[in-house]
């Protein structure tokens, strides 16, 4: 019986594929929800990925500054790329200024936030005047563009 215990042991060991060592940024202490990531709450730490795995986890921590943690990163743990995001500059239930502006024209109204969003992000708006929901994309400066194509 511990033959075929060896021989199935062997067995698995061969069809296990290589793990290759990668040094990979993790927490240095827990980062919350919502927290914004500064350099100072990174380390490096090595891993071993399995092939395949690569993408799940930030690579490098130039990618990992400045960004939004939407989970609890736990420290000295790999940080999944789906934990973060673009910070929020858009809260659900703030006063927006909305903007229509097509070949010359510029429209301004101003609306009540139904989601929250970072830059780029697509979002509901209530205009405050007609009470009518809209959609429309968060710019750079703060403000909600709609009638977009």
């Amino acid at each position: 019986m511990s033959r075929l215990r060896y021989l199935l042991a062997a067995t698995v060991a061969a069809a296990t594929p290589a793990v290759a060592q990668e040094k990979l940024p993790v927490a240095r202490i827990t980062i919350y929800p919502g927290d914004v990531i500064a350099e100072s709450m990174l380390d490096e730490r090595a891993y071993g990925l399995a092939p395949g795995s690569e993408p799940l986890y930030a690579r490098a921590r130039e990618t990992l500054i400045g960004k939004m943690a939407r989970r609890t990163l736990l420290p000295g743990q790999p940080i999944p790329t789906i934990a973060i995001d673009n910070p929020r500059i858009i809260n659900v239930g703030a006063q927006i200024k909305i903007v229509f502006a097509e070949d010359g024209l510029q429209i301004v109204a101003y609306g009540i936030a139904q989601q929250a969003g970072a830059i780029g992000d697509l979002i509901r708006v209530r205009n405050q005047d007609s009470g009518l929901f809209i959609s429309g994309r968060i710019q750079n400066d703060g403000s909600v563009r709609v009638g977009e194509g």
